[in-house]
């Protein structure tokens, strides 16, 4: 495994840096994406005709392949981080949205009757009633987004060197040393691996009331698709 820490000058980072690169670049769209999936869940919940349109938008821009977006958007954001980290954001909402409204969908009816009851109006019982209760759909949904969201990244090394361990990708042919690769496939699947693993933690945290095999419920999702289909 010689080599396998030993980055090329050219990147600018050490394999530290490329590490914790490649996590900025992952997590903050999927930070994001919850933030906009929350509200849209909400009206969704409210207005239930919106749903099935929002689902669609949701679907359709999850369809439009990621360098595609690359051109739409370096007109504007340049050859940045930006430019990656927005069709990311676009890509979690098909995940998230349907995570939070199945999850507010699975409370029950008596619950909410009685949070009505007890004076509380939409917004006060979407926060402190339903999404609670939701947090094992949402984090469900928050799994698949973030696995999604850490092997995407790497398509950002077709545009000006964002692909943070994806650039290693390209070294790899540059510099006729497999091992780059190697180490920008194994440390990618470790990071993905270990983000699941600490939000499985963060869920069962959450909910201590729950039995442990109800703290991860399915959600219908899109599944992540492989980092070429994007």
């Amino acid at each position: 495994m010689n080599g396998f820490f030993d980055m090329p000058s050219d990147l600018q980072h050490s394999y530290a840096g490329l590490v914790a690169w490649h996590l900025e670049m992952a997590l903050i769209p999927v930070l994001a994406g919850l933030l906009i999936a929350l509200p849209v869940g909400q009206l969704c919940m409210r207005f239930r005709w919106l749903y099935q349109p929002v689902l669609w938008v949701t679907t359709v821009l999850y369809a439009i392949p990621s360098l595609a977006f690359f051109v739409i958007l370096i007109d504007y954001t340049g050859q940045s981080e930006i430019t990656v980290m927005i069709p990311l954001t676009l890509y979690s909402l098909v995940v998230l949205v349907p995570a939070i409204v199945d999850g507010v969908r699975s409370v029950p009816a008596e619950t909410q009757a009685a949070a009505t009851a007890m004076g509380f109006g939409p917004i006060r019982r979407y926060a402190q009633v339903e999404l609670p209760i939701a947090v094992p759909a949402i984090f469900a949904g928050l799994r698949v987004a973030t696995v999604s969201s850490i092997s995407l990244v790497s398509v950002g090394a077709l545009i000006g060197n964002q692909g943070a361990l994806g650039n290693l990708l390209a070294d790899a042919m540059f510099y006729h040393r497999p091992i780059l690769a190697v180490s920008s496939v194994v440390t990618t699947a470790v990071l993905a691996i270990a983000a699941d693993a600490l939000l499985v933690l963060c869920g069962k945290l959450l909910t201590p009331w729950l039995p442990s095999g109800r703290r991860t419920r399915p959600t219908r999702t899109v599944q992540a698709v492989p980092e070429g289909a994007q």
